[in-house]
């Protein structure tokens, strides 16, 4: 950068020169020729200065700067050319006005000002002695874009406290305006906060990362970071940080994938997911089984225990890797609990060469055998953790000593993460399901509280959501005999049928997502969504009939078995009431949904009672209602079926 600077400089000092000799050589305005000279020796002088220390310059003001000062130098010498005509007519004919040389010293000055600001803010913190750099003449109409420089200039050439502080300046900028945080990007912010989140101190590296996380608010602005690097950095920073680090380095990498989803598989090609994870696991459930290293000559305590947890059968220990698929457990009310501690630690002794293939012991020496076999496994296990490091390959050194609250906002802040990086991404839901973090989300649902629960319940929403779309992933990932899968729709169902958090919405719109994989006798989600559609929140009810929809749509193989189970549990009512009095949107998903019930049982006796024809009815002459595809579709034909039905068997119900 030193020679680019000296290239910027060299022609403007040049100028300064052209301008002093032209000065001596004036014969008209020779005063003020001599006092444009002065100020032009000036200002020579401190471009010299910036020459000299131009390894020091920041520049991004330094090509404002100059660019600005040789606009001035290239009009002061064509001032000055006009003083040395020669010839009395020349002189008479040459006309300059005194306002002329005004405005050519107040320029000049501005410069002056401008380049000994540069000097200042490009010196390191040190030998400025705390001076007040106050605001060059060129930022007088844009006052911040004096501030970030500055701020700018001392993550270049700070100390490590003083580039913290800076750090934390432009997350107060960047906050506070869109257009600030695009300045930042402009003037050359996204390097040296890169290197801070590197080479900081764990304050600087936190507000760095926050700064960063900041700056991503557009596509455009997402992009020049992944340019700059970000996708290689914050993947080291969530393997080896500290967790307060790391937990705002999540946060920011959830914000750039908000804002611009192209940058997920970036992301993910870094590894991303498999940290992410890790953290997400940490202290919520025994280590990835689906991350365990097993070698040749033993295999991982952990693969053993999480072998022995999932699988009865413990000769296959040495197959375990994420072994859900193997645990046929039906959801969603069925019940799993293991309890093979014994067996964990005589086979996991007897696979380590540690202790015999257990004996039976004689009723002497059993409590002293079981004692020291159990203190043996401990050994072997804690052993065993430290040569592997982190199974997940996170470091792990010191994070339990970490506070509660830290650990949550890293869980919390993992989990954001997660929500946005599978965002209409099947690849990274593949991952992500394939790894133990359904088992963390239901986990985190069930014991954690706050931002880590709605982040968990977000996630689950959205992976939810591809799966619906992707055949593939919803059968590998939400199997009814998968024990994660099984979890997962246990909280979901808990949490709907509580009906009374912010969990509520997203655990819905999970629910209708995986409305395809359940069976006809797994009726137990209908009844809590169908009293839903009685919620006096407007959003709620919409998006329990939506859901409901999912599961009564011709799309769905069961639909006729799912929508007897609506009508047995009244949801022909709300549905009618919702329709009549609803808010626009509302009438609209509790129309589908009755139309689709009237079409795969128009033959039920509630629906007639209920009226459901004099309904239909009157919503086919409602124009605001009939204008939806959908309905322009099922509507007249639901009507057709409940005609044929009703009609021929309404004298049987009176």
């Amino acid at each position: 950068m030193a020679d680019m600077v000296k290239q910027i400089l060299a022609r403007p000092i040049q100028l300064a020169d052209q301008v002093t000799k032209a000065a001596d050589e004036a014969s008209s305005f020779k005063q003020e020729c001599l006092e444009l000279k002065s100020k032009t020796e000036k200002l020579a002088g401190l471009l010299r200065q910036a020459a000299r220390a131009s390894s020091d310059l920041y520049e991004r003001p330094t090509r404002r700067i100059i660019d600005d000062t040789e606009q001035v130098l290239d009009k002061a010498l064509s001032l000055v050319f006009k003083c040395r005509a020669n010839g009395f007519m020349k002189r008479v004919l040459t006309i300059i006005p005194a306002a002329a040389f005004r405005k050519t010293y107040s320029q000049l000055e501005n410069s002056i000002g401008d380049v000994s600001w540069l000097l200042r803010v490009s010196a390191s913190v040190d030998d400025r002695d705390d001076e007040y750099l106050g605001l060059p003449p060129i930022a007088a109409n844009e006052p911040i874009l004096c501030l970030i420089w500055e701020q700018i200039a001392i993550l270049y050439t700070g100390s490590l406290d003083d580039r913290s502080d800076a750090a934390a300046s432009l997350v107060s900028l960047a906050r506070d305006n869109d257009r600030y945080g695009k300045l930042i990007i402009e003037e050359g912010g996204v390097g040296p906060l890169l290197k801070l989140v590197k080479e900081g101190k764990p304050e600087g590296q936190e507000n760095a990362a926050r700064a960063i996380g900041l700056l991503g608010r557009d596509p455009e602005s997402v992009e020049h970071l992944i340019h700059a690097g970000v996708c290689t950095v914050f993947p080291k920073i969530l393997k080896e940080g500290p967790m307060k680090v790391q937990a705002v380095t999540a946060w920011a990498v959830s914000e750039l994938a908000a804002n611009y989803p192209k940058c997920q598989d970036l992301f993910a090609q870094h590894n991303m997911i498999r940290l992410l994870v890790s953290h997400l696991a940490f202290e919520t459930i025994q280590e990835h089984s689906k991350y365990a290293i097993a070698s040749n000559k033993a295999t991982s305590i952990h693969a053993v225990i999480m072998a022995s947890s999932n699988n009865s059968n413990v000769n296959n220990v040495k197959n375990v890797v994420d072994d859900d698929h193997r645990n046929p457990i039906p959801h969603p009310t069925g019940k799993h609990m293991p309890n093979q501690m014994h067996n964990v630690v005589t086979n996991t002794m007897a696979m380590n060469g540690t202790v015999k293939a257990p004996q039976k012991p004689s009723n002497n020496h059993a409590r002293s055998n079981s004692q020291g076999n159990a203190k043996q496994f401990h050994q072997v296990y804690h052993q065993q953790l430290q040569q592997n490091g982190s199974i997940s390959g996170v470091n792990m050194k010191g994070r339990e000593a970490e506070d509660i609250a830290t650990k949550a906002y890293m869980k919390a802040m993992a989990a954001r993460a997660l929500w946005h990086l599978a965002k209409g991404n099947s690849t990274i839901c593949r991952s992500i399901t394939e790894s133990r973090a359904l088992l963390c989300f239901a986990v985190l649902l069930e014991k954690g509280n706050g931002e880590v629960q709605f982040n968990s319940a977000m996630a689950l929403m959205e992976i939810t959501a591809v799966a619906e779309q992707d055949t593939d992933l919803r059968r590998s990932a939400f199997r009814p005999n998968s024990h994660a899968c099984k979890l997962v729709v246990d909280q979901l169902f808990k949490v709907i049928e509580k009906a009374d958090s912010e969990l509520l919405i997203p655990c819905i719109k999970a629910i209708g997502n995986l409305a395809r994989t359940f069976r006809a006798t797994e009726t137990a989600m209908i009844s809590p969504l169908v009293k839903l559609l009685d919620e006096r929140e407007a959003g709620v009810s919409n998006e329990a009939a939506i859901a409901l929809t999912k599961f009564a749509c011709t799309d769905n193989f069961l639909h006729l078995d799912h929508s007897k189970s609506i009508i047995s549990a009244g949801g022909a009512k709300h549905l009618i009431q919702l329709v009549y009095f609803g808010e626009q949107f509302v009438q609209h998903s509790a129309l589908v949904l009755l139309c689709y019930i009237a079409l795969h049982v128009p033959d039920s006796e509630e629906l007639a009672q209920a009226e459901v024809l004099t309904v239909l009815e009157w919503a086919s002459k409602q124009s605001n209602m009939t204008q939806d595809e959908t309905v322009e579709k099922i509507l007249p034909e639901a009507k057709t079926r409940l005609e044929l039905y009703q009609s021929r068997g309404s004298r049987g119900f009176h």
